[in-house]
């Protein structure tokens, strides 16, 4: 038995990092001169900090309920997969439990800068950065200031940094009082410097991201967008946004480019493109994607986008393919719902529900852009030959729009591969087709549009779907799906009761004529957005009738 237990306990310790350091860093009690190894020989400074040789299974602690001020800057740093290095928090007593330790990173350009690292685990911090001047000499062309900063300056792999529980708010470069012109704002993303809250970037050549979480964290009130990846065409690797919350952002809630295989789920986005401080870039979607593959983004909840421009729910930019919007719940975007741009390829709204999204009227409070609830759109880029978008697929899905709204929708003649099939159109009042693409609207010339399915679709009244657009329901169905409550905003608000009318008189999806490939995770679905079991031919709209 001895022997036995002799061996057991020689394996635990062979899988331990023998050599593995804890330090601590408390703010009023600590002292650069100790070693950090333990509370009461704690380092004071993020600065001493950032000059540590730091080993696989280190643990870097901040007191909590202390403010840390400058920025924690880490180099050339790797964990291992079995031993990554940890940054996180620790209690001095009883009296601080549940308060985060806090990097204010005022006249820094980060709270927490990840450069060329592997192997991270960061969680429990609240990092703040609101202005302070950077020195004139140090100021770049797109200089910007972030909550966290994840990037890379050497050709290799990057992998495994997981972000956990940090709360990031009030990140602003500029000093407050400064305002944003309305000509700024127009832009397509800013020309000026701004606070971010968590970016990823990789504009190295022969450098890949990879294998990246950032799950329940916070995010709100910065400048720019709330959560952002930023790299060239697949430089960024099976990224993870899970279960986390961004509100009050200046730009948009999410936005992704360059992104291989991303699954973003559970999300809640709220306010983006806010206007709540004049140092806000004020306008932006809820997410974006613009130049990915493989996109699964599903279960989120996309509110109260704002913006003279884009600002829907949920947006597919030019560049993309296979990027699928599914189950989730789409409320009060200006912009509207269904945006899919040009010279995207396979790309799919299905199962959600959107509810009063797309109220903005062109040339109202500064809008260049009407608001819609479904666009096809073919640009892709400024000066640009309009070109697809290909294969759209958009089923089943729940869109309910209150009388004081005019829905509207635009379809690109340059639309190639269309399918819309057992949506629910609840549209109380107007409806009418408008001029969807920027810079030089379609409005003249043969329609290029071929392979259309576009049936079996249920609308609340014949002329939901205006009889100008260019393409229309060979066969609609006209009826009132009697929802639970047409003004709640919940997806359980919007159970239909209409069983005879709705029930199993789905179609099955197919391939839209000349598409080959489909949609990456397959047409078929085994639940509705509540999770119920699909049996037989699926029902009308977002939801299953039990």
């Amino acid at each position: 038995m001895i022997k036995k237990l002799s061996i057991v306990f020689s394996a635990i310790l062979m899988s331990l990092p023998l050599w593995a350091n804890t330090y601590y860093v408390d703010a009023k009690n600590g002292s650069d001169s100790n070693n950090g190894l333990s509370p009461n020989a704690a380092i004071k400074t993020l600065e001493r900090v950032s000059n540590l040789v730091l080993k696989s299974g280190d643990k870097v602690l901040l007191a909590n309920g202390q403010v840390f001020n400058g920025s924690l800057e880490l180099r050339n740093v790797r964990g291992s997969k079995d031993h990554p290095i940890t940054v996180s928090n620790y209690s001095l007593d009883k009296s601080d439990l549940g308060i985060l330790p806090i990097i204010d990173a005022k006249g820094y350009r980060n709270g927490l800068l990840l450069m060329n690292c592997s192997h991270f685990t960061i969680s429990n911090l609240q990092i703040t950065a609101d202005a302070g001047g950077v020195p004139d000499s140090l100021v770049t062309k797109n200089d910007m200031r972030c909550g966290v900063l994840i990037t890379c300056n050497k050709a290799a792999e990057y992998e495994s940094v997981r972000l956990s529980g940090l709360q990031i708010k009030d990140v602003f470069y500029a000093d407050k009082g400064v305002v944003r012109s309305k000509k700024e704002t127009n832009s397509a993303n800013g020309t000026q410097a701004y606070g971010w809250g968590i970016r990823l970037i990789n504009r190295t050549n022969g450098a890949v991201l990879k294998h990246m979480t950032i799950e329940n964290c916070h995010v709100e009130n910065v400048g720019h967008t709330g959560i952002k990846a930023t790299g060239g065409k697949n430089s960024i690797v099976n990224l993870k946004l899970y279960n986390n919350t961004v509100t009050q952002t200046g730009g948009p809630g999410m936005q992704m480019s360059g992104l291989l295989n991303g699954h973003v789920k559970g999300n809640t986005i709220t306010y983006s493109g806010s206007t709540t401080d004049t140092r806000k870039w004020g306008r932006g979607s809820g997410l974006w994607t613009w130049g990915c593959s493989k996109v699964l983004i599903e279960h989120n909840t996309f509110r109260f986008a704002n913006g003279p421009a884009d600002s829907a729910g949920c947006h597919i930019d030019f560049n993309c393919d296979n990027v699928i919007v599914q189950y989730n719940v789409s409320e009060g975007n200006a912009g509207g719902f269904c945006e899919i741009l040009g010279n995207n390829y396979n790309c799919a709204y299905r199962y959600n529900i959107s509810i009063n999204d797309g109220h903005r009227v062109k040339k109202v409070n500064g809008a260049f852009q009407e608001g819609k609830i479904f666009w096809l759109s073919g640009f892709n880029g400024k000066h640009k030959k309009h070109n697809g978008p290909f294969n759209s697929y958009f089923y089943n899905n729940t869109i309910y729009v209150k009388a004081d709204i005019v829905a509207k929708m635009a379809v690109t003649r340059t639309a190639q591969g269309v399918l819309l099939a057992n949506n629910i159109f609840y549209i109380e009042g107007e409806s009418k087709l408008v001029m969807g693409d920027q810079y030089k609207p379609a409005s003249k010339g043969e329609s290029l549009i071929k392979n259309v399915i576009f049936k079996n679709n249920l609308f609340l009244n014949a002329d939901n779907w205006p009889e100008d657009v260019l393409i229309q329901d060979e066969a609609p169905v006209i009826g009132d799906p009697q929802f639970t409550n047409v003004t709640g905003n919940t997806a359980e608000d919007f159970i239909p009761r209409h069983k005879h009318l709705l029930k199993d008189k789905g179609i099955q999806i197919v391939n839209i004529p000349d598409d080959k490939d489909g949609l990456f995770t397959g047409l078929k679905v085994e639940k509705d957005i509540l999770g119920n079991k699909i049996n037989g031919l699926p029902d009308m709209g977002a939801i299953e009738i039990e």
